[in-house]
């Protein structure tokens, strides 16, 4: 049985973290502009997760290996752009720290978050993709991984715009 740890993000020498999923996408630039207004708003940190799938063919370790460097460079890149939005859009005073895991993303997301006994809050952008909001956030909000999930799950919708989610967070 997993036992949830005690978030102490409140507690003397501890502060909330709010937990983005990164990648390219236009909902993942809602959710960091909303964890960076709530940031603003109420104190906190935003810890950035860039997460490496591996691929299912990977006879050989070079590939394994040359995936990995590649995909690493790219959420480098990718944390530096997102830190460029974040100061360009007003939020140049929000921490931030930058993580890359290796694996499935429900099973990292959750042994970040029992690591982290700061993290308090998971943001997720929701697609605007007719076909649905996204696999994370579908596996998340259906069926029995919410009930269990041990931090809040915030979902913001991938069409508000950078005015609305202020108005909002």
């Amino acid at each position: 049985m997993n036992m949830k740890k005690k978030r102490r993000s409140f507690e003397a020498g501890h502060f909330r973290k709010f937990l983005l999923i990164v990648d390219e996408s236009q909902e993942a630039d809602c959710a960091l502009y909303y964890a960076a207004s709530r940031i603003q708003r109420s104190s906190g940190s935003l810890v950035m997760l860039y997460m490496i799938v591996p691929q299912e063919f990977q006879h050989w370790i070079n590939v394994r290996q040359q995936q990995v460097e590649e995909e690493t460079t790219k959420a480098k890149a990718l944390f530096r752009m997102l830190r460029r939005k974040l100061n360009l859009a007003g939020f140049e005073d929000v921490a931030s720290e930058d993580v890359i895991r290796e694996g499935a993303k429900g099973e990292e997301i959750r042994k970040l978050i029992d690591e982290d006994e700061d993290i308090a809050v998971l943001v997720l952008g929701a697609s605007t993709d007719p076909a649905g909001p996204g696999p994370l956030v579908a596996s998340l909000a259906a069926g029995t991984a919410v009930a269990s999930f041990p931090i809040p799950v915030t979902i913001v919708p991938g069409t508000l715009d950078l005015e609305d989610i202020q108005a909002l967070a």
